[in-house]
């Protein structure tokens, strides 16, 4: 099965059947969806990540104990050019989604608890203060105006209350569950790692602990990956993985080279070469 998630609609395809289905995306509607496909055996239904419209429906089909699958938009589209299918609707793209399910096969992942989704979007609204506290920064350094000024002034002290108010949440959550409180512990002991770092290692990469390094580096979008051809040999690059987990490690690698004595030497070892300091290699291994 394929489901193409929209604002108001939700489009499914049937593979095998070659059936096409329109649900309102709405409680009622996701329902209905949900006990239609109680009736058939399925083996797979995959759709993509959009931003938040997909949530409460995934949460309903893995309630109902389906294999739901949420795949990212980039590999799908990739998927779509490959086989030829350049036309975008919301029809073509669940038949797409239902073929990708069928050739691909991608495997089922825990989905996150209600408490994980719920530090995941207070982490979220934090980013986004963060980014809105250095905007009004900018313009402050920009402003003549005495009044500008005194607005602009306005609006950064109160997205430092909001900021002072989430952090004191994140650690509420944190500390009411003794496991997170001993991975955020454990993962600052690694010097360079403070508590944001950790707070994103421990909300979007709950795999840390269970796979190994290079897993990791790979998930996270930090493994260098070969360019070669015949018989040239490219600057190997790092590739796709989760942006928000790159980010943070990336300032804290930053960190790291500084203060951490075992990336610090590895990282000058890596320098050696002549590579650049902020090259994929460079950063990339430091992080693996």
């Amino acid at each position: 099965m394929g489901i193409d998630v929209s604002k108001d609609w939700l489009d499914v395809h049937c593979w095998n059947a070659g059936q096409a289905t329109r649900f309102e995306n709405s409680a009622e509607g996701q329902q209905a969806l949900v006990e239609s496909l109680a009736t058939v055996r399925v083996e797979r239904v995959v759709l993509e990540a959009t931003g938040g419209y997909e949530r409460l429906l995934v949460a309903a089909l893995a309630a109902a104990k389906l294999p739901v699958v949420v795949v990212t938009p980039r590999q799908v589209r990739d998927f779509a050019k490959a086989v030829g299918q350049l036309a975008k609707t919301d029809r073509i793209d669940a038949a797409v989604l239902a073929r990708f399910a069928v050739a691909v096969r991608p495997e089922p992942r825990p989905l996150p608890s209600e408490d994980e989704q719920k530090l995941r979007e207070v982490l979220a609204r934090r980013a986004q203060l963060i980014g809105m506290r250095t905007m009004e920064s900018n313009r402050l350094k920009q402003a003549q105006s005495r009044k500008v000024r005194f607005d602009v002034q306005a609006v950064l002290t109160f997205l430092e209350k909001r900021l002072r108010a989430i952090d004191e949440e994140l650690d509420t959550l944190i500390r009411a569950a003794p496991l997170w409180q001993e991975k955020v512990d454990l993962l600052k002991t690694v010097p360079g790692v403070g508590d944001q770092t950790a707070r994103t290692l421990l909300a979007d990469l709950s795999e840390l602990g269970s796979c190994s390094r290079q897993q990791i580096a790979m998930l996270v979008g930090v493994a260098p990956l070969n360019r070669d051809s015949g018989t040239h040999r490219g600057q190997r690059m790092v590739w796709g993985g989760r942006a928000v987990v790159r980010r943070a490690l990336y300032m804290a690698t930053l960190t790291a080279t500084r203060c951490n004595p075992a990336i610090q030497a590895h990282y000058e070892r890596l320098r050696q070469p002549a590579k650049s300091p902020r090259s994929p290699s460079s950063l990339a291994c430091a992080n693996s």
